[in-house]
């Protein structure tokens, strides 16, 4: 089993962390965040940086300490660097441009698909056929490459439809006669 909690959760240079009961915030050049971390787990700041730990020996309290640790080590990576998708789009037709805020898709409907862009995102279409997604939470730029990839999955056939860059599609062959 692994045990990620027992390493300490460095912060990284131009962080600021602080620890306030179960919440856990970060101040970088990307932003600021906070985690409420569950009352299974504590939180404390160290020399090494935020050290995470269990109240008690039960299972909740091991199941969370590894999640609660990744959780920290996600706000402070965010509000360092930030998090990135990139999506890449493959068909005859098929395309993807900023409009204003919004992103206009044409995924091969009779129509095309606006895709309003959440707060705290930023999405960038540097070629017709790709689509970069960026912020600080991990968990929302994930969310967003999700629901943009879910309006036009690619198939097997073809390969056509909306995919992650490092996704690779499994190929069937057609019907023989």
């Amino acid at each position: 089993m692994s045990r990620i909690g027992k390493k300490p959760v460095a912060v990284p240079a131009g962080v600021t962390a602080s620890v306030d009961g179960s919440v856990v915030s970060a101040k970088g050049p990307k932003g600021e965040l906070s985690v409420s971390l569950v009352e299974n787990v504590l939180a404390e700041l160290g020399d090494g940086g935020v050290m995470i730990s269990t109240r008690d020996d039960s299972n909740k309290s091991r199941a969370m300490w590894g999640l609660s640790r990744t959780l920290v080590s996600n706000i402070f990576e965010g509000v360092a660097t930030g998090f990135t998708k990139e999506l890449e789009i493959n068909g005859v037709g098929y395309r993807a441009q900023m409009q204003g805020k919004n992103l206009q898709l044409q995924l091969g409907f009779s129509h095309d698909v606006v895709f309003l862009v959440p707060e705290g995102i930023e999405i960038k279409c540097p070629k017709p056929t790709e689509v970069i997604i960026s912020g600080t939470e991990k968990q929302k730029v994930g969310q967003v490459a999700a629901e943009i990839r879910a309006y036009r999955p690619p198939e097997p056939y073809k390969g056509k439809g909306v995919k992650y860059k490092d996704e690779y599609i499994f190929r069937k062959e057609g019907k023989k006669k």
